[in-house]
This record gives C-alpha cells, sequence and structure tokens, in this order.
C-alpha cells in the first residue's frame, strides 16, 4: 500500500489466546513511528487476522503475517498457503515445512547433518487408528514386535513422547519394563518414538531464534513456568554456546522457519538436542520475564525488516546444499558447523538485517527499554498476571516479574545496541 510521500507497511498477526505479546507488539510499532530508509519514508501498521471464507484469488493487504494459530487449524494453514503461493506474504513460519514440526523430520534432518541426537526410534501405534481401512492394514501387515526388545536397544532410562508432541503432552520418563508398557498403554493412538534419557548433564539450554538472532537460556522444567528460564549469562562453555547457536539457526534456516525454539542437554562440550521444532514457541512476559524485552524487540526487528525490505518466503527446503556439508569428508565436525552457520547467514541475510537493525531501527533498543519501564507497560503486566493467576497470588507474582524486568532494564541501561547476550 502506497500514499504519496511514504510506503505503508501491514503486519498481520494471527493468534490462538494471547494477549501480552501482541499488545506489545502493537503498542510498540505506534510508538516506533515512520522509518527512514534507503532515502524513503516506510510507516508500519499492525492488524489482527480473522479467519473467514476466502477466495483463492484474493489480493491480500499483508506484507508479512506472524502465525500463532495454523499449527492447530487447518483453515488458517491453507490461508498461509495460498498467502505464500498467490500473494507473495512472508510468514513466519513457514506452513509448508509443518510436517517437520512434529519433531520426527526435524529428528532426521539433524541426524542427517551430524548433530549428537540421542538414541530414537519409532514405535508402531499401541491401538489402531479408527478407520476401516487402517484395521485391515495394521491387522494383515503390522508385524509383531517386542517392546521390552526395542526398549532395550534405545536404554532405560528412556522417554515415551508423541512424535508430534507439543508441550510435554503425552511425555513419560521410563525406568524399567513396567513404567514401559504403562506408558504404552496409555498412548492409544498417539505414534511414539522412544528415546534415550541423557543421563547426568551440566545445563539444560533452551534457544528462542527470531530471524537471524537467538537468546540462549537456561532452562529449569522440573520447575514452575515463572521459573524455568533461569536468569542466567554465560553459563554454557564457548564450545557448547556456539554449536547451541548453530543448531538454532540451521535447524530454521533448514526448514525455512523464523520463529522457533530449541532444547538441547550440554554435558561440558557436548551438546545433545532433544526438541528443536515449535511452531508456537512460547514468548509470554510471565514465562520470559527477563528475557521478554529481547524477545519483542527482536521480533519486530525482524518482521519490520522482512515489511521493508520486500524480503519473499521461499517455500522450498533446498536440502541438498546442507547435505552436500554433511557428506564431505574433508570436513570435521567444526568445520560444518561453521559452514552451515554461513548458510544460514546466507538465508537469514544476517549481515543485511543487522545493518537495517542499526540504521533504520536505531531507536529501537532504546524504545524498548523506556517502554518496559513505564507505566503502560506495568498496567499490561498487572493485568497478565491478574488472567493468569489466582488471587491470592498476583501480589506476589506481580512484584516477582517486576523484580525480574527491572534487573533486564539495569543491566541494558546503554541501550544503544540491540542488548543481545549470546
Amino acid at each position: 500500500m502506497t500514499g504519496k510521500d511514504a510506503t505503508t507497511h501491514l503486519i498481520g498477526l494471527l493468534l490462538g489466546t494471547e494477549d501480552d505479546w501482541p499488545r506489545a507488539f502493537e503498542t510498540l510499532v505506534r510508538r516506533l513511528g515512520p522509518l527512514q530508509h534507503s532515502g524513503s519514508e516506510h510507516r508500519i501498521e499492525t492488524e489482527r487476522i480473522t479467519i473467514e471464507p476466502f477466495d483463492l484469488r484474493d489480493q491480500l493487504r499483508y506484507d508479512v503475517v506472524i502465525d500463532r494459530l495454523a499449527w492447530w487449524y487447518f483453515h488458517p494453514r491453507e490461508w498461509l498457503k495460498k498467502a505464500a503461493l498467490v500473494n507473495d506474504t512472508y510468514l513466519l513460519n513457514n506452513p509448508f515445512t509443518f510436517q517437520a514440526m512434529e519433531k520426527h523430520s526435524a529428528y532426521c534432518a539433524m541426524i542427517r547433518l551430524g548433530f549428537d541426537i540421542p538414541p530414537t526410534v519409532l514405535v508402531p501405534y499401541k491401538n489402531p487408528l479408527d478407520h476401516e481401512k487402517w484395521t485391515y492394514t495394521a491387522s494383515t501387515y503390522n508385524l509383531p514386535f517386542d517392546l521390552d526388545e526395542v526398549a532395550g536397544r534405545v536404554g532405560f532410562p528412556l522417554y515415551m513422547k508423541p512424535f508430534d508432541g507439543g508441550a510435554w503432552r503425552g511425555v513419560s520418563r521410563v525406568e524399567d519394563t513396567a513404567s514401559l508398557h504403562s506408558a504404552y498403554d496409555a498412548s492409544g493412538q498417539m505414534l511414539m518414538h522412544l528415546q534415550s534419557a541423557v543421563g547426568d548433564f551440566d545445563a539444560f539450554a533452551r534457544s528462542l531464534t527470531i530471524g537471524p538472532e537467538t537468546q540462549v537460556m537456561k532452562f529449569r522444567p522440573e520447575l514452575p513456568m515463572h521459573d524455568r528460564y533461569e536468569v542466567a549469562h554465560d553459563f554454557l562453555p564457548p564450545e557448547a554456546g556456539q554449536e547451541v547457536l548453530t543448531l538454532s539457526r540451521t535447524i530454521n534456516a533448514f526448514f525455512r522457519w523464523e520463529f522457533n525454539s530449541c532444547e538441547a542437554l550440554v554435558t561440558g562440550n557436548r551438546v545433545q538436542p532433544i526438541d528443536y521444532a515449535n511452531a508456537c514457541p512460547d514468548i509470554a512476559i510471565t514465562s520470559l520475564h527477563y528475557y521478554f524485552p529481547w524477545a519483542i524487540q527482536n521480533l519486530l526487528s525482524w518482521s519490520i525488516f522482512c515489511a521493508v525490505s520486500g524480503r519473499r518466503t521461499t517455500v522450498d527446503t533446498s536440502s541438498r546444499s546442507w547435505f552436500a556439508i554433511a557428506d564431505d569428508p574433508d570436513l570435521d565436525w567444526h568445520a560444518k558447523l561453521g559452514q552451515y552457520a554461513k548458510l544460514a547467514d546466507t538465508y537469514f541475510q544476517a549481515d543485511e538485517y543487522r545493518e537495517f537493525c542499526s540504521s533504520t531501527l536505531a531507536s529501537l533498543p532504546a524504545l524498548v527499554h523506556d517502554w518496559i519501564g513505564s507505566a503502560e507497560f506495568d498496567a499490561l503486566l498487572v493485568e497478565t498476571v491478574g488472567k493468569t493467576y489466582p488471587a491470592p497470588e498476583q501480589e506476589k507474582f506481580t512484584a516477582h516479574f517486576r523484580g525480574l524486568l527491572s534487573s533486564w532494564r539495569d543491566d541494558n541501561q546503554n541501550a544503544n545496541t540491540d542488548g543481545v547476550r549470546r
């Protein structure tokens, strides 16, 4: 959409139940105002997308869509595919590789590239699917198998988890044959992986990647959500930290994702990825707390860069270029990581993007820093806590999150850079 003196770019938000980060995103876009880029003025607007009938030849007004819904619902997923193929709308994330976000394909791809994935086996359904043809096929062609033998090859303890899991749904820690059979019986019509549990490890690293930028955070999954992300800088050895960064950007660039979280268990310099396909990564204020400003700033920066620069969705994965590196006998593991990083940076236009951030979006870090300390943000925080926690706990949690966000503001007092700890 072009006016006389400025080009207007519309960012669409395709949302589920969340409201905190979308309001933050919308507020910061308004506060950012017009941008100067390559001698022209650009205005950024946002709109929440509604679900309704659509003609496949309809023209769309959106330059960029941030998708937080289509993983679960087919109608918006098909709308996104039409937007990419017919209208060249840029999408976060690519709906054509959603099948990989069931984790199985992501495991396979990263094994193919040489990452240290724990031993993993896919086992047939415990109960046949409720489909007349599948019942016959299963009874005729599903070979009997010994679950205990398979588990023995994987090794106890292990985790049984859905191949398309999310939010810890259906995940069981299996210590012995009794718990193995109990978990398998309970799996019903869920298709399950058996994955070897990593023994004693030094750190559980969860990395959130938006475009070419990654924040690696110390994660404690056994704790309540408000305590899972520990504020801990430089908690990984440099070599392991670099591998986690490269893994995070590699999986995204390989599958053409823009907005994803990865999990890895780190022992010394050994990195073992266990989950790195998340169609809707958590960026709630009450989950990320200290790290929320980083997330919202980078989501803004990347979305605006894609809109203003006219970046186009690439629906194919170009896997052969990655596999050529994986199969090169002259490259050791560190050399392969370096080549993967170069491919990822090329895909994400990393140099061009960072130049855009330092020039066109130079005011954004200070804007985010000031807004996180404002009464308007505090009101959003209080409202979000009110929706998340029972009344007797709201005062405690409001103080808890205020303290963490105040710490972030203190740590990023001179907000003249991106404020990122990598």
